[in-house]
């Protein structure tokens, strides 16, 4: 099944501000600084952009907003913001955003626990709290896929134990392709995308269903340790 038709917003400008480093005092080297970039391509292509012009530590100019979904233009928007987060942290990129939750649909910020910490965290009670908690249990391959040989798999441990999702069903392949920047729920499979919500996998922001785990791109440990 096919995706969402692409709109204006699938490429609505992102700002964001990068550096060579991660480290605050090293980014204020010469050379380290790559200035203030507006993204107007499609995500995937934009994340691999900063990388191979070295940025290591990414800035978001807004705040993501998961309160700005009402309408399909909005959701993408704020779909094309997570998944820049998504992609960056998958690539061990230190990234700098704000998250607004939407108190009017409770939603537990662990389901966004794999991505790296926000700076503030607004939207759900005892913010502060929540947001030390994700910066405490953080660490790179917390909610991953990968693909096998005629199967794919997801490792979830957003919630402290381990928790795998092994599928051989291409439809369950295809909905991933379909999910991953955001799409329209009539246009995946039914019985994929039920599963996926059931275990936290996909996020359902306004008239978009997201992918919420990240097909890992750097591994901080042997990979069979994960």
């Amino acid at each position: 099944m096919d995706a969402a038709p692409a709109t204006a917003e699938d490429t609505a400008p992102l700002g964001v501000t990068a550096w060579r480093d991660y480290d605050e005092a090293a980014c204020a080297l010469p050379g380290m600084y790559l200035g203030e970039l507006e993204l107007t391509g499609p995500v995937a292509e934009e994340s691999d952009r900063l990388w191979e012009l070295g940025a290591r530590r990414v800035a978001l100019s807004a705040p993501v907003d998961l309160t700005a979904t009402g309408d399909l233009g909005a959701a993408r928007r704020t779909v094309r913001a997570l998944s820049l987060v998504r992609d960056l942290t998958a690539r061990a990129v230190l990234v700098e955003w704000d998250l607004r939750l939407d108190p009017a649909r409770p939603q537990d910020p662990g389901i966004l626990s794999h991505l790296q910490p926000p700076r503030t965290l607004r939207g759900v009670p005892d913010a502060d709290a929540a947001l030390a908690r994700w910066r405490a249990g953080h660490y790179l391959g917390k909610c991953l896929w990968r693909n096998g040989p005629g199967f794919f798999q997801i490792r979830d441990r957003r919630w402290g134990n381990l928790q795998r999702f092994t599928a051989d069903e291409p439809h369950y392949r295809t909905a991933v392709d379909a999910l991953a920047y955001g799409a329209l729920p009539q246009s995946v499979a039914k019985d994929a995308l039920d599963d996926f919500t059931e275990e936290h996998l996909v996020l359902h922001l306004g008239p978009l269903a997201w992918w919420v785990p990240y097909r890992v791109s750097r591994w901080t440990q042997e990979a069979m340790a994960i």
